[in-house]
């Protein structure tokens, strides 16, 4: 078995951590060694705004590299111009006519931002942009701030103006007007107020004899509601129910109605009655001798003839 020394093992540690300490580095510079290889670019600009090494190279709203140095560019035709070098992911692939910009956000930091575009070839690494600076979000706010802040103050002139138009105007004469006026206004009020509690002292009472009416009515549907309406119902309904009974007699032939709803020859006899009482009743009328007789000298009692019919 093969021994390691403890100065090779120390040498590996050194060697680990060192690694270590590097690819920490260059991830807080925004660059990820296990990512794969990145391609290198430059842009040039007049001022960078603050913008410095590990800031972020945005596209899209997404981080696609960091800033790797910035530095002046030394050749005399670009005199005092700034030269930015940064790293993009070579999977990100964008136009030689895109452009580069710086912006600022409202904590005062910078970045770059790539606005890509189809024209063009795609851009290779070494590729140098043209680049420009927008204004931040905080310098938008301030310009837009700068022009609402004099319309402010001139506001303000005029209000100062007025208040010492004001002041001027009132005197000793326009106080007491106005104290006059005041004192009119509280009379008003205090009349208002007294007109206020009678109507609604008036309401007040209106709606109590509403409710002793209401109470009233209350009480008149609870007498009637006392009324035995259940017993004249049944009462009714005993009515109704004999009447059923007397009509059901009669359609079975019970008793004298009954008996001459049903039974035909008793009828036939009593209408037979009838009509011999008729022509007897007229008989009598026609001839009261051969009912009235008074026979003093024995004749003879005339047979009865049946009257004729008209």
């Amino acid at each position: 078995m093969i021994k390691i020394s403890k100065e090779l093992k120390a040498g590996f540690a050194t060697l680990l951590i060192l690694s270590l300490f590097y690819w920490g580095f260059t991830y807080l510079k925004g660059r990820n060694l296990f990512d794969g290889g990145t391609y290198t670019y430059f842009s040039v600009f007049k001022t960078v705004n603050g913008l410095k090494k590990s800031s972020p190279v945005m596209m899209s709203g997404m981080n696609v590299g960091s800033v790797t140095d910035v530095y002046f560019i030394k050749d005399s035709e670009h005199f005092g111009e700034v030269m930015v070098e940064f790293d993009v992911d070579n999977k990100i692939t964008f136009s030689k006519e895109s452009k580069v910009k710086i912006q600022s956000n409202l904590m005062g930091g910078s970045y770059m931002v790539i606005v890509p575009t189809k024209k063009g070839d795609i851009a290779v690494s070494g590729t140098t942009f043209v680049g420009g600076v927008e204004p931040g979000a905080l310098s938008s706010l301030t310009n837009k701030l700068d022009p609402l802040q004099s319309k402010i103050e001139s506001v303000l002139e005029h209000l100062d103006s007025v208040l010492v138009k004001t002041n001027h105007m009132l005197d000793q004469e326009t106080v007491g007007d106005v104290k006059e006026s005041f004192a009119s206004l509280n009379k008003i009020l205090t009349n208002l107020e007294y007109t206020t509690q009678k109507v609604n002292a008036e309401i007040d009472e209106t709606l109590s004899n509403v409710n002793q009416s209401t109470e009233n009515l209350k009480v008149f549907s609870d007498s009637l509601s006392k009324v035995e309406i259940v017993a004249i119902s049944n009462k009714l309904n005993n009515t109704l129910t004999d009447l059923n009974n007397i009509t059901s007699d009669i359609q079975k032939g019970k008793g004298t109605i009954g008996m001459l709803a049903k039974d035909e020859k008793l009828y036939n006899n009593l209408e037979a009655a009838s009509k011999e009482l008729e022509q007897l009743l007229r008989d009598v009328k026609e001839h009261p001798k051969r009912f009235v007789h008074f026979s003093l000298f024995g004749k003879k009692e005339k047979p009865y003839q049946e009257p004729k019919e008209n």
